[in-house]
């Protein structure tokens, strides 16, 4: 997400108003990494891959996902069918059989991956979900993906327990409310009517907004840890997406405001204890100076970081994220909103020359940083952390001889959907709801170029991810109408590559309403009122379908065509006790949502 910081024309005013980074403010303490004695045993880094290109999960993230298909997905995929056949849609028998009968290897394996694209893809996202909690599908989901604008919906669910959509962005029983001033009742939601970067009613306001944010950085520096502008980013974002911030006390400096959540605390909350919400995934890019499908793609989930992609395949603990040896760890340094922040870190995108960055919004803050946090080793346009894989796969991994691995916003490879890390085949994830949010046009509309940056990056690792195929280009994708509809892609493919349905935010409702869901990236706060109407639009567009009759406004039959999507590969599999060709409704509706590039038919 390009950030447009007109606050930093105060520069003047924040760098002649220097504060002092020693004071003992609690989001300051709490921010500060410490260091502690290793347990026994520790691995540090994990080899994920184990003999021929097999990767391999970590033992906690398996026990996690088998727990959550044998104890919560039958039920919740037995409640999905039920609420299917609610609507008098006639389903083959091989669809009830399927999602009647689920177990830990049997019935299907649902992933989501929700696109970045700011607060445009986090309501977006959260528009989609809302519409299939109606039909109980999210909550089938195993596994739940975002990066960018979406890792702030992902972590924002994930580390309030996974509350309903309304309650995490809205804030439960009103605490997301102005005058609100309660941080106990629960989630206070996303206070989005404060501006990410300029909340304050007046220039004096920011600046001062600005100086907290930087001061509350201090402790980190001073235990000898780099601070970024992802640093200063995440100190934003938690007022925003991580509890302990309501709308009366925003601007309080005697608030943690989020400090101190981590990420890989997500595994105490009762709703992770008991499987009850899918495995959470941040996805963010390693920093290169070049831009280009070969860049690493790096994963945050509640027990791990690393990455999956040849070049590295290694991981070490997100509790100890920080740590560079055994002798002595590292905790607290995986903030959830710095796991956030990492995700959606465009600043590096103004850093193409000495004059340009000096020149641009940032110039001001990154001096700042300088004076007040200097330390030559220090990129301070990119995310920071101290580099546990030093020395390993020298030949093939860029930052093996680094001492920082950094970070940046993970849609600056193009794959702006998070598609990566559930095509690892050790994920065994058959069908993957893709949400795109992406802004390729002047109007902030889809085209669909995020999936054909993916499809021509796992062309790149053939023996490591399994993709569909997808158009060839944005022009082909949008001469088959594919950014205004939803689409299944796979169809005809073999059951070990996933199913794809796509939902994009591609065109305004049929109905001729004035379009409300394509903003700005760079509109940085909105109205309760507008957030609740752009919830309203999406929840139109997600069930909407795509009607066979082009006058239609809505298909009928999309409540049944989505659930033949989701039970196709256990079918082909013969999950239901034997293998059944599609029929009856899911026949025609796949000859209606399918795409193929043998038989591209008219739109």
């Amino acid at each position: 997400m390009i950030v447009t910081l007109s606050f930093l024309t105060l520069a003047a005013s924040i760098l002649s108003a220097r504060l002092a980074w020693a004071t003992a403010l609690p989001a300051t303490v709490a921010y500060t990494p410490s260091f502690v004695d290793c347990p026994d045993g520790l691995t540090l880094v994990r080899n994920a891959t184990s003999g021929h290109h097999m990767q391999t999960l970590s033992t906690n993230e398996s026990a996690y996902v088998s727990a959550r298909r044998t104890g919560v997905l039958p039920s919740a995929w037995r409640a999905y069918l039920s609420s299917v056949e609610g609507t008098g849609l006639k389903l083959p028998s091989y669809v009830s059989t399927i999602l009647d009968h689920t177990s830990d290897s049997v019935g299907p394996n649902l992933a989501i991956a929700s696109s970045g694209g700011g607060y445009r893809a986090a309501i977006f996202g959260a528009g989609v979900l809302n519409a299939l909690d109606g039909r109980n599908a999210s909550a089938a989901a195993t596994y739940f993906a975002g990066l960018s604008g979406s890792s702030w919906l992902v972590t924002s669910l994930a580390q309030a327990d996974f509350p309903t959509i309304s309650d995490v962005v809205f804030g439960v029983d009103d605490t997301g409310e102005n005058e609100a001033n309660n941080t106990s009742a629960g989630y206070q939601g996303w206070l989005a009517q404060y501006d990410l970067l300029t909340p304050g009613s007046t220039s004096a306001e920011d600046t001062l907004y600005v100086e907290l944010l930087l001061d509350e950085l201090s402790g980190k520096y001073e235990v000898g840890f780099p601070v970024t502008l992802a640093d200063l980013w995440a100190r934003s974002l938690s007022r925003h997406f991580v509890n302990g911030t309501a709308g009366g006390n925003f601007f309080d400096n005697s608030s943690t405001h989020g400090a101190g959540i981590l990420f890989s605390n997500i595994t105490s909350l009762s709703s992770f204890v008991s499987h009850s919400q899918p495995f959470p995934i941040i996805v963010s890019d390693l920093y290169t100076n070049k831009e280009d499908a070969s860049t690493l793609v790096a994963e945050f989930n509640p027990y791990e970081m690393g990455s999956w992609d040849p070049m590295l395949s290694a991981f070490t603990p997100m509790k100890y994220l920080g740590t560079i040896n055994d002798s002595q760890c590292v905790t607290g340094y995986d903030q959830a909103a710095l796991i956030a922040g990492f995700s959606s870190e465009l600043f590096n995108e103004y850093n193409t020359s000495v004059t340009a960055l000096e020149s641009s919004d940032i110039g001001a803050i990154v001096e700042y940083l300088e004076e007040d946090y200097p330390e030559s080793n220090v990129e301070y346009t990119v995310g920071m952390i101290p580099n546990v894989f030093y020395g390993l796969m020298k030949d093939s991994f860029i930052s093996s001889n680094q001492d920082y691995l950094m970070f940046v916003d993970g849609g600056e490879n193009g794959e702006v959907i998070p598609l990566q890390p559930l095509l690892v085949r050790a994920r065994d994830v058959d069908v993957i709801l893709a949400i795109d949010a992406t802004a390729d046009t002047d109007y902030y509309w889809t085209e669909g170029s995020s999936l054909i940056h993916s499809q021509n990056r796992t062309t790149l690792f053939p023996d490591y991810y399994s993709f569909p195929t997808v158009p060839r280009s944005v022009d082909e994708f949008v001469a088959d109408g594919l950014n205004t509809r939803p689409t299944f892609f796979g169809c005809d493919e073999d059951a070990s590559v996933p199913l794809i349905i796509y939902i994009a935010n591609g065109a305004p409702p049929r109905d001729g309403s004035k379009p409300l869901t394509n903003t700005s990236t760079t509109t940085l706060s909105y109205e309760p009122s507008t957030i609740q109407a752009m919830l309203d639009q999406t929840f139109t567009v997600a069930i909407q379908g795509h009607p066979e009759n082009p006058k239609s406004l809505i298909d009928e039959d999309w409540p049944a065509c989505l659930a033949c999507a989701v039970v196709d590969r256990a079918r082909a599999r013969g999950d239901s006790g034997y293998h059944r060709e599609r029929s009856g409704i899911c026949s025609s509706c796949f000859e209606r949502y399918c795409w193929s590039s043998y038989s591209r038919r008219d739109q």
